[in-house]
């Protein structure tokens, strides 16, 4: 018998609503059903996410694998589109996939080894950099969710969002990335983005495997210009960033670094970076919150003097 753990079975409830509860309270079920259709035998304690329980398990000839369990909603339905796209290159292999369930079948990585365990920020900012570079270097599928969209959606919805918050600075800077979309818009890309690439969706690989060392998880893939992808890995480990006495500099740092190694036009990452400063503010408005999250502004602010 599957335990849900409380604190999924609580943001599914946040997030999902009564949908959500529904199908917390139909996932132990799941699992078995799983467990005999692809005859797997649980290996280890069960790790979990926001929205998704992940189980270690053994194939029949022995081979370490883990079962994803999620809804299937318009977040998970291109993750396995994307891992087929990419084929293991740089990112965790699909092993077998339920298209009506969205469980996935997947290879076994080392989960108590994400790329946040690494001492060394810039060591660690190369490998996921590097990792970036790789998978946003495939067009995206067709029916991909698009940049174009989403972009689109946000420049709309910003002047209802306004008024919640309650400080004129939170709405000027807002407004200016709103602005600094705007002028990108015309050309959203076409690459096959990751969309949430920080440092604990990297994890190593399972010893067994013989694969390269580090392998990109649990993408939210979405078809659109790689500096959309930069901000997840930006607000990373934010204490080395304090740490340093310099926040903007820092902050800079790590931005050339990536755009470097990714090859992007620096102006128009900013851009797009300050595409998901608003996207991430605009979602704190719907969470009800009345201010910017000083981390989020912190990086806007850093960028726009850098841009000069």
């Amino acid at each position: 018998m599957i335990t849900v753990p409380e604190a999924l079975a609580a943001s599914q409830s946040r997030y999902n609503g009564e949908s959500g509860r529904r199908w917390v309270a139909g996932l132990p079920d799941l699992a078995v059903l799983f467990l005999d259709r692809w005859r797997l035998r649980p290996d280890g304690r069960p790790a979990h996410g926001v929205a998704a329980l992940v189980l270690p398990v053994l194939r029949a000839d022995g081979t370490p694998a883990a079962l994803k369990l999620q809804p299937a909603d318009d977040e998970s339905r291109g993750e396995p589109v994307a891992l087929r796209a990419w084929a293991g290159n740089g990112a965790v292999n699909l092993l077998d996939h339920d298209p009506g369930t969205g469980t996935m079948l997947l290879e076994r990585l080392e989960a108590a080894r994400p790329l946040s365990s690494l001492p060394d920020d810039t060591v660690a900012l190369r490998i996921l950099a590097g990792l970036l570079a790789r998978l946003v270097a495939l067009p995206a599928p067709d029916g991909m969710r698009t940049l174009a969209e989403i972009a689109a959606a946000m420049v709309e919805e910003l002047p209802k969002a306004l008024p919640s918050l309650r400080d004129p600075s939170d709405r000027r800077l807002l407004q200016t990335c709103a602005a600094s979309v705007r002028e990108v818009l015309g050309e959203p890309g076409d690459r096959l983005l990751h969309w949430d690439l920080h440092y604990d969706n990297v994890l190593a690989a399972h010893p067994s495997t013989g694969r390269e060392p580090w392998l990109a998880i649990d993408p939210k893939p979405l078809a659109g210009d790689p500096g959309f992808d930069l901000l997840p890995a930006l607000d990373n480990r934010w204490d080395d960033i304090v740490a340093t006495g310099d926040v903007p500099r820092a902050v800079r740092r790590r931005f050339d670094l990536m755009t470097e190694i990714l090859g992007l036009d620096r102006r128009r990452a900013t851009a797009w970076t300050l595409g998901r400063v608003l996207q991430n503010g605009l979602w704190d408005v719907k969470d009800g919150e009345t201010a910017l999250r000083p981390v989020q502004t912190a990086i806007a602010e850093a960028l726009l003097r850098g841009r000069g």
